[in-house]
């Protein structure tokens, strides 16, 4: 009797135990500790906790696309955390709601999300700002696994510092392919990134289709720095990933390279310069054979290495603008974004007074066509449109000159935002020119303390350009992109007043963590405490 006694309290215990490792777990996520970037505007608590389980459902307001808001939201919940929402289009116990509500200041890409005990509120100023809410509440989630979670009450109040931000991609020196890019776009929206500029011409390769001009891309498409096979983009691959960037909130931002930064073009129409040497060391003879052609006596040789400022268009030959304004009407009846970027950098060989000429004559095309000109700072020595835009990489005295005929400035410092430049010297791959810009350097600045003549009314943006004279892979952009980019999307999004290194240090961590689950080869940077 006692035995079986003593056997059923053994059970009874067992069945205890077993129950009690079976209850779920509630995982609490704070606000007080959050580990979002950009750092949100302002951000406050309340005892008003929700309790986030699969009895929730999403909820969308009228106006509020459900395909595209309520999907996103649903993906972003079960992505981070493993729930499965359902949506409900009538009222509910618990919901998280949609909301896009115009009323509130700024309109342009502001949003709120409000925690409270029976619903979560993401509202956005207008449709990009209730994109970067799902962001915003993802970043909250990040990590976070579990059946039962609790989300600690309160509000986030955002919008951004600077209309425009941004990150360039060179296509150019290596060519990557539309999934890699998108790819890149996809960790862009994350950081309320909302442009990407595309280098699609240079000395070594030129990547966009152009129709009343193809040999660009047969003859200059087809090589990359090293001698490799290069690649281009059709109109229609083009359009696909212009129209990939638009679902994230993202606009292309083309540029052509001119009138230096040409030998692409000049491989493939001698015409447009006759007599220009490539650098013997990394000349290539092009094989005109092999692509079914005649040799043209004029074309340059492929050039495989990296100098700069070797190569023009003709400046004096009708032919030339002939070819310019061609390109930018092709690229800017596929380009619905505003910008058309000339570059306009490094032009060695060119004199002044035939560079100004060069300049406004293309910026009068851009014009023409509907879009604004962007070009880097070196265009400042031409008479400018107030409505140009000016990218400052490497002279302020450029950005000033600039400022003083009306137009805006772009910042791009090199030695704070040039992406491919090492973090350190044991990085094996990058180049130092500008500097090694370590996790810090790329954080600790300001666009509007750089220089004393460019004040925050004279400023556009912020814009992290990665070279890939060395980056030959997607794994290779994603080691010289992450954690610098989010140090420099931080800076482009929230107020000088809400940064802070040491937070920045252990918000980021956690995002180190995110990246491990995603494949994404990060560097871990020695002044960081990766979790």
């Amino acid at each position: 009797m006692f035995l079986a006694i003593k056997k059923c309290a053994v059970t009874l215990v067992l069945f205890c135990l077993i129950a009690w490792s079976c209850q779920e777990k509630v995982v609490e996520v704070s606000l007080e500790k959050h580990s979002i970037i950009p750092i949100p505007v302002q951000v406050m608590t309340s005892g008003a906790n929700f309790l986030l389980d699969k009895t929730v459902k999403i909820q969308v307001e009228e106006g509020v696309d459900l395909d595209v808001f309520g999907v996103r939201l649903q993906a972003a919940i079960q992505s981070s955390t493993g729930l499965q929402l359902g949506m409900e289009s009538e009222s509910a116990s618990k919901v998280i709601e949609l909301k896009i509500d115009s009323s509130f200041t700024p309109v342009k890409e502001s949003y709120k999300i409000d925690i409270q005990t029976e619903k979560i509120r993401l509202i956005g100023s207008d449709q990009a700002g209730l994109f970067y809410s799902i962001q915003t509440f993802q970043q909250l989630l990040n990590g976070v696994k579990g059946k039962q979670i609790l989300l600690q009450g309160g509000l986030i109040e955002d919008y951004p510092a600077y209309a425009y931000r941004g990150m360039m991609l060179d296509v150019a020196r290596h060519f990557f392919p539309v999934s890699d890019v998108k790819h890149l776009i996809d960790q862009l929206a994350i950081y309320k990134i909302n442009h990407l500029h595309l280098h699609l011409s240079d000395d070594q390769g030129w990547r966009i289709e152009i129709k009343s001009w193809p040999l660009l891309t047969t003859i200059g498409g087809s090589n990359e720095v090293g001698g490799g096979d290069g690649g281009y983009y059709t109109q229609e691959e083009y359009q696909e990933l212009v129209a990939y960037a638009a679902k994230n909130f993202i606009t292309i931002v083309p540029e052509i390279d001119m009138p230096g930064h040409t030998n692409a073009v000049l491989n493939s129409y001698g015409i447009l310069n006759p007599g220009i040497e490539v650098p013997k060391e990394t000349a290539v003879p092009i094989d005109w054979t092999a692509f079914g052609l005649e040799k043209d006596a004029n074309a340059t040789p492929y050039h495989t290495g990296i100098d700069v400022g070797f190569s023009t268009l003709d400046i004096h030959s009708e032919v030339t603008y002939q070819f310019v304004e061609d390109v930018i009407r092709e690229l800017a009846a596929i380009t619905p974004g505003p910008y058309l970027h000339i570059g306009g950098d490094e032009t060695l060989i060119v004199p002044i007074e035939d560079y100004v000429y060069f300049i406004e004559r293309a910026q009068e095309l851009v014009t023409k066509y509907g879009k604004i000109t962007m070009g880097w700072d070196e265009v400042a020595h031409a008479k400018l449109l107030p409505s140009s835009i000016v990218q400052f990489w490497a002279k302020p005295e450029n950005a000033v000159l600039a400022i003083e005929q009306g137009a805006k400035v772009l910042m791009s410092p090199a030695v704070h935002t040039y992406l491919d430049m090492k973090y350190d010297s044991t990085t094996s791959i990058g180049l130092k020119w500008a500097a090694y810009i370590e996790l810090d350097d790329a954080y600790k600045w300001d666009p509007t303390t750089l220089d004393e003549g460019i004040h925050l009314k004279d400023i556009l943006g912020v814009e992290a350009p990665l070279w890939t004279e060395t980056i030959e892979s997607r794994a290779d952009i994603e080691y010289m992109v992450f954690p610098r980019l989010a140090a420099i999307a931080e800076i482009a999004w929230s107020p000088q007043v809400n940064r802070s290194w040491e937070d920045f240090q252990r918000r980021i961590s956690k995002h180190g963590q995110v990246w491990e689950e995603k494949g994404i080869n990060y560097y871990r940077s020695p002044q960081v405490l990766w979790e």
